[in-house]
Parts: C-alpha cells; sequence; structure tokens
C-alpha cells in the first residue's frame, strides 16, 4: 500500500492516476473543480447568513442553518461518490464488471447535469429569465420544489450503478475499459 492514498483529498487524485477509464480520469477532473466550487459557495453563504442573523437567538435559524449544511454535504457527497468507490476498488484490487469505471463517471455526469436542472427548476420567479425553449418552459412551469427530485434520482443513479457492477458474476469480464 506505498502507492495508498490518505483521505478524501488524496482519493480524488489517486483515482484519476489509477483508472484505465479516459472518461473517469474526465469526470475525476471536473467532478473535483464542481464539488471544490460548490463546498467553497455553500461554506461562503453560510459564513455571510451567519453573520446576518448572528443578533438572533437560537431556534428556527439554528435549524435552518444545519439544513443549510447538509444541503451542501448532499450536493457535494455524489459529486465524489464515484471518485472514491473507483479508489477503493483499485486500492483494495476488488474484481468488478467490465466499464465499472466508466460507468461511474456516467453516472457522475449525470448527477452534475441534474444538479443545473435542479436549479432552473428552483429559481425563484424575479430570477427567471424570458425564454423561448421548450425544455426550459417546461422546468420553470414545476413548482419549485420539485427542483430536488433530479438531483435525488442522479444520486440514487450513481449508488446503484456502483453497487450493481461491483461485484462480478462468473460470466462476467472484470474491468479493462480504456474509455
Amino acid at each position: 500500500m506505498a502507492d495508498s492514498y490518505r483521505g478524501v483529498f488524496g482519493a480524488i487524485p489517486y483515482a484519476i492516476r489509477e483508472t484505465e477509464s479516459w472518461t473517469m480520469r474526465v469526470y475525476g477532473v471536473i467532478g473535483a473543480l464542481a464539488a471544490g466550487l460548490i463546498a467553497t459557495v455553500v461554506t461562503l453563504a453560510l459564513v455571510v447568513w451567519m453573520a446576518e442573523t448572528a443578533e438572533v437567538q437560537s431556534g428556527t435559524f439554528l435549524f435552518s442553518r444545519s439544513l443549510y449544511v447538509i444541503a451542501g454535504f448532499a450536493a457535494v457527497a455524489p459529486l465524489l461518490a464515484p471518485l472514491l468507490f473507483v479508489a477503493r476498488r483499485h486500492r483494495r484490487g476488488d474484481p468488478v464488471k467490465a466499464g465499472y469505471d466508466r460507468k461511474l463517471a456516467y453516472g457522475g455526469f449525470l448527477f452534475l447535469i441534474s444538479l443545473y436542472v435542479g436549479m432552473v427548476i428552483s429559481a425563484p420567479a424575479e430570477l427567471r429569465d424570458p425564454t423561448e425553449s421548450v425544455v426550459v418552459g417546461a422546468l420553470y412551469g414545476l413548482p419549485q420544489v420539485a427542483g430536488v427530485v433530479p438531483p435525488v434520482l442522479a444520486a440514487l443513479v450513481v449508488f446503484a450503478i456502483h453497487y450493481r457492477l461491483r461485484a462480478p458474476d462468473a460470466t462476467s469480464p472484470t474491468d479493462t475499459d480504456t474509455t
């Protein structure tokens, strides 16, 4: 385990370095940058919010701050999950079905796109630009609460890909995918 990693920050470059899938390597860079950006935005927004509500006693504001942190974690965790799964697989030498790394990368990209779709759905009315796009118009027509659905479904897809492909059948080839 000389070439192992230490924690999440070491697992990201380890996964990028050890995978044979170029799709996972690209996702590793994009997913890690997106996760870092989201974590930074959530942290800075939380600091600003805490400063604005510093005079208020605990109760509802304290509870909503906690939910804000959980929502930020819920956005970052599925972005990093494909990288962590791949790093763990390579470190332990776990056998998997063919295409494991590549398909996890696809799941990660799906989750990234779903975050954008969720933001479009949940955008406040004053921030919505008029558009002639049928798709964006349909997304704007959904209730704002529905903005949570695409990321939740995409996160479930990421975890389903991992659990479906992690234990190979006797007839399945092992992962030698280089796409």
